[in-house]
C-alpha cells in the first residue's frame, strides 16, 4: 500500500503540472516570441518564482544536502550566501542591460543579440552550440536526480531507469505543449510548494528529534565537520565554486532568456532585489537537513541521496513522498525550462541562419518542439550510464557556462569590443576549460583554484586584448547596445 501511495503522490503532482501546461497551451500563440518568452509579459511574482524554480534542480535538492552530509553545512555559504548575492549583481549587470536591448530590438536569445551586434551568424551559432553542449549534462543531471530519488523513496521497487524515464516522459510532453507561459505558471506553483514543504520537513524532523540543539548535538563530536576552512571547504574551493556557479547561472539559456521576459523595468529590478532572500529561504533549511542527517546517524552509502533517507526515517510515508514529489517536479521545472530554451537556441541561432532563413514561425515552432524530444531522449540515454556524481556533473556544467560570462559582459559595456576579440575570448576560455575536463594531463585545479577561474580570466584577457589590437569587421554595429536611454 505504501508503494502505491508514494507513486500516486509523485505521479499525481506531475499530472497536476501537466494540466497547467495544457491550460497554457490553449492560451499560447503560435509565434516564437510567445512560445519562448510569453510575449515578454511576466510580472514580479511569476518572474521571480520561474527563475527560482528553474534553478531548483537535482544540484540543489540532492547534491547540496549530500555535500552538507559528507563535508559540513558550509555549503550554505557557497550556494546560499555568495551565489545569492553574486547572481543578484549579475542579474543587474547582465540582465538589466539585456532587458533594455531586448525591448528595443526584440531579441529572443543571447546568440541572436551578440550576432546582431557583431554582424556574425557564426558567432551566433558558436554561442548557441556551446550553450547546447553544456546544457546536455545539466538536463541529464535532472534525470539522474529523479532516478536516484524515486529509487530511494520506493526502496528499490522503482528502479533507477524507470524514475529517470518517468520524468523524461513528463517533461517532453510538458514542454511540447506548454511553452514559456506554462513553464512560468508551473514554476510559480513549484517554487512556492518547495519552500513550504522544505520548511515543513525541517520543522517536522526537528520536532521529532527534540529541537535544533538535539539535532546538532551529534555534529559537535566532530569539530572539523563544523569548522570553516577545513581540508574540503578551503578558500580556493569556496571562491571557485561560488564564482563558477553564479557566473554560469547567468549564462544558462533558461535563466538568461528570463532576462528578456519582464513586463517592465520595475518588475525586473524588484525581482533581482528579492532574489537573495528567496535563495536563502530555501537553501538554508535544505542544506541543514543534510548536515543534521549526519548527526542523527542516518547512514548513507557514497553516491546515495541523503534527503529521501532522512525523510523516510523521521516522517510518515505520505509526507516523504510529497516532499520528493515536489523535488522531482522541481527537477522537471528545471529540465522543461532548459529544453525550451535549448530548442530556441537551435531553431533561432542555428537552423534559421544556416539552414532555412525563410522558415515560417509555424515551421520554427514545430521544429523546436521536435528538437525537445530528440534532446531529452538523448540525455535520458546518457543518464543511464551515471558517468559521475550529481555534484561533479553539475559543477562541470556550471564551469562551462561561466566561460561565456566575461566576454559577454565586455561586449555589453565596452564599445571597442570587436568581433575577433569576443570570438577569441569565447573560444580560448572554452578550449582551456574543455581540456581540463577531458584531458587527463590538464589539471582541473592549480593550488586548489579551479581551472574554470583561469579559463574565465583567459577569456577576459583575450576579449579585451584582441579587441584592442584589431579593428571592427564589416557589419559590426558598435553603438547598438547604447542607442536607448539607460
Amino acid at each position: 500500500m505504501s508503494l502505491a501511495l508514494q507513486l500516486g503522490i509523485v505521479v499525481g503532482y506531475l499530472v497536476l503540472a501537466l494540466l497547467i501546461g495544457i491550460a497554457a497551451y490553449r492560451l499560447t500563440d503560435r509565434t516564437a516570441e510567445d512560445y519562448y518568452l510569453a510575449s515578454r509579459t511576466l510580472g514580479t511574482v511569476v518572474l521571480l518564482f520561474t527563475t527560482f524554480a528553474t534553478l531548483l534542480s537535482a544540484f540543489t535538492f540532492f547534491a547540496g544536502p549530500n555535500t552538507a552530509y559528507w563535508e559540513g553545512p558550509e555549503w550554505i555559504l557557497v550556494m546560499g550566501v555568495m551565489d545569492g548575492i553574486i547572481f543578484a549583481v549579475l542579474w543587474y549587470l547582465v540582465g538589466y542591460k539585456q532587458w533594455l536591448i531586448g525591448q528595443e530590438r526584440g531579441y529572443l536569445t543571447l546568440g541572436e543579440m551578440l550576432g546582431d551586434r557583431f554582424g556574425s551568424p557564426r558567432l551566433r551559432a558558436l554561442v548557441a552550440g556551446i550553450s547546447l553542449f553544456w546544457l546536455f549534462p545539466y538536463v541529464m543531471l535532472q534525470q539522474m536526480g529523479a532516478g536516484t530519488a524515486l529509487e530511494a523513496l520506493t526502496d528499490g521497487a522503482m528502479p533507477y531507469w524507470a524514475g529517470a524515464g518517468l520524468i523524461t516522459v513528463f517533461m517532453i510532453v510538458y514542454v511540447v505543449l506548454a511553452g514559456m507561459r506554462g513553464v512560468a505558471w508551473t514554476d510559480t506553483l513549484q517554487g512556492a510548494f518547495m519552500l513550504v514543504t522544505v520548511w515543513a520537513a525541517l520543522l517536522w524532523i526537528l520536532s521529532s528529534v527534540g529541537g535544533p540543539a538535539a539535532a546538532t548535538a551529534g555534529l559537535t563530536t566532530d569539530p572539523d565537520f563544523l569548522a570553516l576552512g577545513d581540508d574540503y571547504y578551503t578558500p580556493a574551493f569556496i571562491v571557485t565554486q561560488a564564482v563558477s556557479i553564479a557566473f554560469g547561472v547567468a549564462m544558462f539559456p533558461q535563466v538568461n532568456q528570463r532576462f528578456f521576459v519582464a513586463r517592465s523595468e520595475t518588475v525586473l529590478k524588484r525581482t533581482f532585489a528579492l532574489w537573495p532572500v528567496l535563495v536563502l529561504a530555501l537553501f538554508v533549511p535544505a542544506f541543514m537537513l543534510g548536515a543534521w542527517a549526519r548527526g542523527l546517524g542516518v547512514e548513507a552509502e557514497p553516491g546515495a541521496n541523503v534527503l529521501p533517507l532522512l525523510l523516510a526515517e523521521y516522517t510518515p510515508v505520505w509526507f516523504a513522498a510529497l516532499v520528493i514529489a515536489g523535488a522531482v517536479a522541481a527537477m522537471m521545472s528545471s529540465s522543461d525550462s532548459m529544453l525550451l530554451s535549448g530548442s530556441s537556441y537551435f531553431t533561432r541561432d542555428i537552423y534559421r541562419p544556416f539552414v532555412n532563413p525563410a522558415a515560417s514561425e509555424r515551421r520554427e515552432d514545430l521544429l523546436g518542439r521536435a528538437g525537445v524530444v530528440v534532446f531529452a531522449t538523448g540525455s535520458f540515454l546518457a543518464s543511464l550510464l551515471q558517468p559521475a556524481s550529481l555534484l561533479e556533473v553539475g559543477s562541470t556544467a556550471f564551469g562551462g557556462f561561466a566561460q561565456l560570462a566575461l566576454p559577454v559582459l565586455v561586449a555589453l559595456y565596452w564599445t571597442e569590443t570587436t568581433r575577433t576579440g569576443v570570438a577569441t575570448g569565447i573560444v580560448g576560455s572554452q578550449a582551456l576549460y574543455l581540456a581540463s575536463v577531458f584531458l587527463p594531463f590538464v589539471p582541473g585545479a592549480v593550488g586548489g583554484w579551479g581551472t574554470s577561474l583561469f579559463g574565465m580570466g583567459l577569456g577576459l584577457v583575450l576579449t579585451v586584448g584582441v579587441s584592442w589590437l584589431t579593428t571592427p569587421a564589416a557589419g559590426e554595429r558598435r553603438a547598438i547596445y547604447f542607442e536607448f536611454a539607460d
